[in-house]
This record gives structure tokens, sequence and C-alpha cells, in this order.
């Protein structure tokens, strides 16, 4: 079960480097223009997806100092924010490799942004919703990409996997 989550934390940061790879080359009035993507733009949604690791990762870790809201904007500046997005990418993938099986089966604790409520569960499935999350959002702005720029960088598992070798034995 470790290899599955250190994968995806893996492809997690080279799908976000292939995608800020992309939105770096649109002109910024396109890339900051609202679109009507649940969060507007390429950048809140970039934006958002890092609020929604900042927040999970908090939980998971049990460090303070998340977000506290799902739109917040936490870097306006797009090289501040792709920097940000490789800090916290290797910070992920730290993380899911300091975990044991063990810590994978267990459980823990966190509260709930909206709808504020105490929420225990496992770690593991945790885990897949955060991963899920991202590939969720990665794509609304592969959408808004194609879109805008006519291309998008393939974001695929499979390509990623035949890329490294990750995931194929």
């Amino acid at each position: 079960m470790k290899s599955h989550f250190e994968m995806m934390a893996g492809y997690n940061g080279w799908a976000n480097e292939r995608l800020y790879a992309a939105a770096a080359a649109m002109p910024d009035d396109l890339y900051r223009k609202e679109h009507g993507a649940f969060f507007g733009s390429i950048h809140r949604t970039l934006n958002h997806i890092l609020v929604g690791d900042r927040i999970w990762m908090g939980r998971f870790t049990r460090t303070q100092g998340a977000p506290t809201r799902l739109d917040a904007v936490l870097f306006d500046d797009f090289a501040e924010l792709r920097m940000a997005r490789r800090s916290e990418d290797d910070r992920i993938q730290a993380y899911v490799g300091s975990l044991s099986d063990t810590d994978l089966a267990g459980r823990f604790r966190y509260r709930t942004i909206t709808n504020p409520t105490d929420i225990h569960q496992p770690l593991s499935p945790a885990l897949t919703h955060f991963f899920n999350h991202q590939t969720h959002h990665r794509g609304q702005v592969h959408c808004l990409l194609t879109q805008l720029a006519g291309d998008a960088p393939s974001l695929d598992l499979i390509l990623y996997q035949r890329e490294t070798g990750i995931g194929l034995d």
C-alpha cells in the first residue's frame, strides 16, 4: 500500500510541473480571467489546489497554520505560487515517504472547514481523497488550458508510470 501512495505523491509533483509549465506560457490576462470554472480562473484554481493540500497536510501532520478558506488566494504572483507548489509537492513526498504500513492502517482526527465537524477516519482513504482532489482540480485547469491555448499537456497517470517505470512491476 505504501508504494501506491509513494507513486501518487510522485505523480502529483510530476503532473503539477507539467501543468504549471503550460500555465506559465499563457498570457497573464487569460491566466487570471474568470472563465466560469468552480474557482473561476486558472490562477484561482491553482491557488485552491495548494490551499487544499495545505489543509490536508496540516490535518495529516497535526500542524497549524493551514488556510481556513477554500477560496483563499495564497499567492497573487505566479512565480511565488509555482515555488510554493514545488515546496508543497516536496513536503507531500517526504510525508508519504515517512509513513509506515502501521501508519497507513491507522486512523486520524481532524475538523472540517465548511460545516465544522470532528471526523475520525482511517488514514488511507483520506490520502486517496487527497490525491483525487488534486487530480479533480488539475482536470479543471487542463480544460481551461485546452480551451484557451488549444492544447494542454497529458496528465495521465499511465504516462507518468511509463516515463518513470513506477507502477509497472
